[in-house]
C-alpha cells in the first residue's frame, strides 16, 4: 500500500504559477509510474501529466503542454507539477497517482493503483 499526499494548491490569479507536490510518507514510489490528474466541478477526472519511474519520459495533455512541467525526486519520494501561465480553466482538484505496469497506459485514470486525496487549485480571472 502506498500513501500519497498532495500539497501546494491554492488561489492564484490568471497568468500566475503554482507548484504542486506529491509525497509518499513512509513509503517509496521510486519504481512507480506517476501521474497528475485533475477534476473540475461538474466534470470528469482528466489526465494532466505523467512520468516514468526514472523521469526520462513524460507525457502531457494538450491543454497543459508547454505550461506545466512534471518532475520527480525519487530520493525524496516526491513528485512535482510546476504550473505556469495558469488559466481560469485550470481550476480543479488536482490528484496525484501511482501505478505499476507499462507507461503506455499512463493517461488512463483507471490504470492507476494508488491515489492521493487531492489539492484544490483556483485560478481567478
Amino acid at each position: 500500500q502506498v500513501q500519497l499526499v498532495e500539497s501546494g494548491g491554492g488561489l492564484v490569479q490568471a497568468g500566475g504559477s503554482l507548484r504542486l507536490s506529491c509525497a509518499a510518507p513512509g513509503g517509496t514510489v521510486s519504481r512507480y509510474i506517476m501521474g497528475w490528474f485533475r477534476q473540475a466541478p461538474g466534470k470528469e477526472r482528466e489526465f494532466a501529466a505523467s512520468i516514468t519511474w526514472s523521469g526520462e519520459m513524460t507525457s502531457y495533455a494538450d491543454s497543459v503542454k508547454g505550461r506545466f512541467t512534471i518532475s520527480r525526486d525519487n530520493a525524496k519520494n516526491t513528485m512535482y507539477l510546476q504550473m505556469n501561465s495558469l488559466k481560469p480553466e485550470d481550476t480543479a482538484v488536482y490528484y496525484c497517482a501511482a501505478k505499476t505496469g507499462t507507461y503506455f497506459s499512463s493517461r488512463s485514470a483507471n490504470m492507476y493503483d494508488y491515489w492521493g486525496q487531492g489539492t484544490h487549485v483556483t485560478v481567478s480571472s
